[in-house]
């Protein structure tokens, strides 16, 4: 298992991608791309906006407040444990197996918080990885090598326990 130091902890409140206030401001650049969410609201969203994604990762939480409006894909579901301020092995095996086998939703005992790291290191390239900002909207990443690079980048400080 990794563990997020809290030393480092400010490295990651930065957007990893590009910052919109709605998904409906950033559909246009999914178009022909595989999409894969992190986040109740952001799957949620995603789903009312008539996108399914063929990947999501969710915990039944918003802010650490139970969500009701969890999303109930038409996918094979695997559950996995990732307590908060970590990426577990199960986690991470999770996300290799939906990514060479989509549609898939990954949920999250615990926290899903850093699975975006994981997840675009696993993605194809050209995939689009959307995550919520707390209080800003969603992070639209687009997955190519720099993307990846940086992804590895921000593994680096974490601490394998």
């Amino acid at each position: 298992m990794l563990r997020l130091p809290e030393a480092h902890r400010g490295l990651f409140k930065k957007p990893f991608g590009t910052l919109y206030g709605s998904i409906d401001e950033l559909i246009p650049r999914l178009e022909g791309r595989a999409v894969y969410a992190v986040g109740d609201v952001v799957t949620h969203n995603l789903l009312a906006a008539g996108i399914v994604p063929e990947i999501a990762i969710i915990d039944g939480y918003t802010m650490r407040t139970p969500c009701t409006r969890s999303p109930l894909l038409r996918a094979r579901r695997l559950t996995v444990k990732n307590p908060p301020g970590t990426i577990t092995d199960e986690l991470e095996g999770a996300i290799e197996e939906v990514v060479g086998n989509p549609p898939g939703v990954i949920f999250v005992d615990g926290e899903e918080d850093l699975a975006v790291i994981p997840l675009v290191i696993a993605a194809p390239e050209g995939a689009a990885v959307l995550y919520g900002q707390p209080g800003e909207g969603v992070v639209l990443r687009l997955v190519d090598a720099a993307a990846k690079q940086k992804a590895a980048s921000m593994l680096s400080v974490f601490v394998r326990e």
